[in-house]
């Protein structure tokens, strides 16, 4: 089955046409190319994409059961977070501030303030079955898994901060608004991106309907109908005046297909 996806539409960041989209209902190994899309919040799709594939609803739950949580990768972060807080689950604290569904959280190894999807993570669901946290490469914005990821189990820890998660909701309500991937690069070791492109004369910098946010210059904003050109200016542009001017090379957390 297939479902035709408005990425205009359907993306964070507003860019991208329509497309022939798959459906799985079943875990199983992808035609090879074939890219996974989530909820596309930190995807930049072109004009001509390779094929894409999404899960359909039947991964779209939350089971707990004795010291087990259990989550499709289909489910949402606010719904995570909601559950975790309704059942006194703590770990689960920033995930409202993280807008997605949980494959690609647990796909880029999400996180804010030092905390991780990945700490408490016990098992990931693949096309092979359920293969152990040990078994994967977990580390800074990355997880190392190369295919789709169809759900996760995690360790029970309990004790919703509350107060935790309202201090994260209220550092995150400063962020620029408009249509945005959120950060579009990872920071690198001891240094921040927003300060190394706004270092580089690029805070607020416009090519075509996309910039730079001017209150945070990590936040690549699509503010007048921006095409893909716009946006793939723009990061190669931060790229090269980072590299030129610190020697640095900035890695995106977009994912461009």
């Amino acid at each position: 089955m297939t479902q035709l996806i408005n990425f205009a539409k359907y993306s964070s960041v507003r860019i991208g046409g329509e497309h022939e989209v798959l459906v799985l209902n079943e875990p199983c190994k992808l035609e090879q190319g074939t890219r996974m899309i989530g909820g596309a919040n930190n995807l930049l799709v072109s004009a001509t994409p390779p094929k894409m594939a999404i899960l359909s609803e039947k991964f779209n739950y939350i089971n707990l059961q004795d010291n087990c949580l259990e989550i499709g990768a289909a489910t949402k972060s606010g719904a995570i977070y909601n559950f975790a807080k309704k059942h006194d689950i703590s770990g689960f604290e920033f995930v409202k501030s993280i807008p997605g569904t949980l494959g690609g959280m647990v796909f880029m190894n999400a996180g804010l303030l030092g905390l991780s999807i990945s700490d408490l993570l016990t098992d990931v669901l693949l096309y092979r079955g359920w293969v152990p946290k040990s078994e994967i490469n977990f580390s800074y914005r990355h997880s190392g898994i190369c295919e789709p990821i169809f759900g996760a189990r995690f360790e029970i820890a309990r004790g919703f901060d509350i107060k935790f998660a309202d201090e994260i909701s209220a550092k995150r309500a400063n962020q620029p608004r408009g249509a945005s991937f959120g950060s579009c690069f990872a920071n690198p070791a001891g240094d921040f991106a927003g300060r190394l492109i706004e270092a580089v004369g690029l805070k607020g910098y416009i090519v075509g309907g996309a910039k730079f946010s001017e209150q945070h210059a990590n936040f690549l904003i699509n503010f007048n109908n921006a095409t893909f050109d716009d946006a793939t200016t723009l990061i190669a542009l931060a790229q090269k005046r980072v590299f030129e001017s610190f020697g640095i090379e900035l890695k995106t957390e977009v994912i461009v297909l």
